[in-house]
């Protein structure tokens, strides 16, 4: 039986950080899911299960209306709206299927409560542990506002450029003047705010590969300046982003980076 397990489109960074978190704290994270194209087949659950045709009907007593990047009908059980009532993925559950866990940074922080062993990833005292807390926060604007600008890059505007232009330079600037001080992002141990802080950058830096569609409306990719603008910023991505443990799972995210 896993610690963990998670249900969610795929491939998605945000379930990264748990996997990568997993492989250093010795936590069996199981991930069940599929392309987003294909999740509106799928039963939404803890014991999660691609449905045949039969039982995807308007009258399923799981269908509901689609919401937050999902349109049409899906199919989700009473248990997982009971579980995650916000009713999103990724969606991590107990290993009993009793308790739900949802947000990225939130079901990160339960991966690394699950392991027996001595690891630091969550700091090592109760103030490191809120400093950790706090960049994960910090993040959250920078990933929410990352996640609607990178969807709507073909259809850009002025203000959603400018947002994001707004909440990148916030988090990553924060980041280089952390790294200023120490080796790693919240303390002087890799931590979770490291694994965030490398997923979430690179998932955002993706929109490099949109360059073409950007400049046909008009805008320059907002990180083109990265390595010069936050050197320490960058380097601690890159460098950490070749350790196995990320690697491993990060693929092609980083390429050309």
């Amino acid at each position: 039986m896993s610690d963990i397990r998670i249900f969610s489109y795929l491939p998605n960074p945000r379930v990264w950080k748990s996997l990568i978190a997993a492989d250093f704290c010795g936590v069996e994270v199981e991930v069940v899911g599929d392309r987003p194209p294909n999740l509106g087949k799928w039963l939404w659950d803890f014991d999660a299960r691609e449905l045949p045709d039969s039982e995807r009907t308007d009258d399923s007593s799981h269908a509901r209306t689609g919401r937050r990047g999902f349109s049409g009908t899906l199919y989700k059980t009473d248990k997982f709206m009971k579980a995650h009532p916000y009713g999103t993925v990724p969606a991590a559950f107990s290993p009993d299927g009793e308790i739900g866990v949802f947000e990225s940074n939130s079901i990160l922080r339960a991966t690394v409560r699950a392991s027996m062993q001595d690891h630091g990833l969550y700091g090592r005292t109760e103030f490191e542990a809120s400093r950790v807390d706090s960049f994960l926060d910090a993040g959250l604007v920078f990933g929410r506002e990352a996640q609607v600008y990178l969807l709507g890059l073909n259809d850009i505007t002025a203000e959603t450029h400018a947002r994001m232009a707004a909440a990148y330079e916030f988090y990553v600037s924060g980041i280089d003047e952390a790294l200023k001080h120490q080796d790693y992002v919240a303390t002087n141990e890799l931590t979770i705010a490291d694994i965030a802080y490398v997923c979430d950058t690179g998932q955002f830096l993706r929109e490099r590969r949109s360059e073409e569609a950007l400049l046909k409306n008009g805008f320059k990719a907002i990180s083109l300046g990265f390595e010069d603008d936050y050197p320490r910023a960058y380097r601690h991505l890159t460098s950490l982003a070749a350790r196995p443990e990320f690697a491993n799972h990060l693929g092609r995210l980083l390429e050309g980076v």
